[in-house]
């Protein structure tokens, strides 16, 4: 049943090849892998949640795989939407930024996400960008204009090979600025000039701030190096901050490119239409996690592949905890049997399903029949084996990590279940049936149900649960 993991082939769907190819990094003993992160003014929704959770497994299989992986993914604390929140409230942008991005770890983290190797944030690479920034203007690449500095797009060939657009496309897709200083209509900035209320640094081309696509390229520079094994984001990422993140760092470098391979995730939809703010389904994490436990939240992101689209409904959160409850049924019934999961313990045909290209829903659907084994299996042995292996699988792609009972007893719900108020309700409960109130014990019962808490009485006593 166990797998060896460890030099075990991994396969990635490039982006950039159009193609699924087996992965090996440049240095299997430093492999490193850049995810696009949050710009920190407002809260993250569920669209935003999908690459930090897809990314997360990635690692922890990577992790599995080589001894010592760098994942960094970056804070955007400085652009234009936090510099407008922190003048509506008249507060720094610092102000703005800390609370949004401690919010951002902290659902992330509600949601089973590993805290990144590295976090750097772009007002800390500030030096960084203007040193990229003068040697893209030294090589012919990149030029400045009325304060601005901007990367001329017809001096890199390749522009476009990583979206596969032709020029018109890219234009029209990039809605660029049209602005006479402009020496191309494609070309983007990557320095502008800030106003004396606006956030500003010193440059060598006046007080200003940095575009958004220059700051990756400099935080991959300072943190991972020229070239990186594996970068990260949204389908919406590809263009055109990917690309324009490909074509500056390789012209920055002498042609070294970026990233030997680009991985990106499918958009999330909500009840099958696009989410946006026009339509009012923007549906946020922050909100989410009063509503659902954060696994089961992270298991309806997992349930399709992470290069499809998405269809975010509340039906399928609901079928989601209902899953979780079948996977810790199965781990509840077989409480009688200890099992010390290695971290090898996983199937070979689930960590298969893992190294081809993250098939999590193949990879779930084992999952599944490892648990109805545990529930009919009535060997020590075999039941200890299939403990141990549907711990180590969950463990993989971060699931199942809570004890059963405490699953059971809503320590996997939503926040807003009072587990002392719950047992305080029993207490009563059970003294007016020692009482033989039976009215009021039927009242307890029914208000209980009403908050989701379904009760059952055994030879040990009462016990609860949220109910599916």
């Amino acid at each position: 049943m166990n797998t060896q993991i460890k030099n075990r082939k991994l396969s990635l769907y490039n982006s950039l090849t159009r193609k699924k190819e087996e992965f090996v990094p440049a240095d299997p003993e430093r492999v490193t892998m850049y995810v696009c992160g949050p710009t920190v003014y407002n809260y993250a929704h569920i669209g935003n949640a999908r690459p930090a959770v897809v990314f997360d497994v990635l690692a922890r299989l990577l992790r599995r795989l080589y001894p010592h992986v760098v994942y960094a993914r970056n804070i955007t604390d400085i652009e234009d939407k936090i510099i407008a929140a922190a003048k509506a409230q008249g507060v720094d942008i610092s102000v703005i930024t800390k609370k949004y991005a401690d919010i951002y770890r902290k659902d992330m983290g509600t949601l089973g996400v590993l805290a990144p190797d590295v976090e750097p944030k772009a007002t800390e690479t500030i030096a960084e960008m203007i040193a990229m920034m003068e040697r893209l203007i030294e090589a012919g690449h990149a030029y400045a204009a009325e304060g601005h500095v901007l990367f001329n797009v017809p001096s890199f060939a390749d522009y476009g090979r990583l979206s596969g657009r032709d020029r018109d496309e890219m234009v029209a897709g990039a809605r660029v600025e049209v602005a006479p200083y402009k020496k191309d209509p494609s070309d983007f900035v990557l320095w502008k000039p800030s106003d004396a209320d606006q956030p500003g640094w010193d440059s060598p081309w006046g007080r200003g701030r940095p575009g958004w696509h220059i700051e990756c390229s400099a935080m991959i520079e300072k943190h991972l190096g020229q070239t990186i094994d594996i970068h990260g984001g949204g389908i919406d990422l590809q263009f055109p901050h990917h690309e324009n993140e490909l074509a500056q760092s390789a012209c920055s470098h002498d042609g070294a490119p970026l990233a030997r391979f680009w991985l990106h995730n499918g958009f999330v939809n909500i009840e099958s239409e696009k989410m946006s703010k026009s339509l009012g389904n923007v549906l946020l994490v922050n909100d989410l996690i009063q509503q659902a436990p954060g696994e089961a939240i992270r298991l309806a992101l997992l349930n399709g592949h992470y290069r499809q689209p998405l269809d975010w409904t509340a039906e399928g959160l609901t079928q989601a905890r209902r899953m979780l409850d079948r996977l810790y049924g199965a781990l509840r019934n077989l409480a009688d049997v200890k099992a010390e999961p290695a971290n090898d313990a996983a199937p070979d045909a689930f960590v298969d399903a893992l190294l081809d290209d993250l098939n999590t829903p193949k990879a779930l659907a084992v999952l599944f029949d490892l648990a109805k084994q545990a529930n009919t299996a009535t060997d020590t042995g075999t039941r200890a084996q299939l403990k141990a292996a549907l711990i180590g699988a969950g463990r993989m792609i971060g699931i199942l990590e809570m004890d059963p009972e405490a699953w059971f007893a809503g320590g996997g719900a939503a926040s807003h279940i009072d587990g002392d108020e719950i047992e305080r309700l029993i207490a009563a409960r059970n003294a007016a049936r020692k009482a033989r109130d039976f009215a009021e014990a039927d009242r307890i019962r029914d208000a209980l149900a009403a908050q989701g808490i379904q009760i059952e009485d055994g030879p040990q006593g009462t016990s609860w649960r949220v109910a599916s």
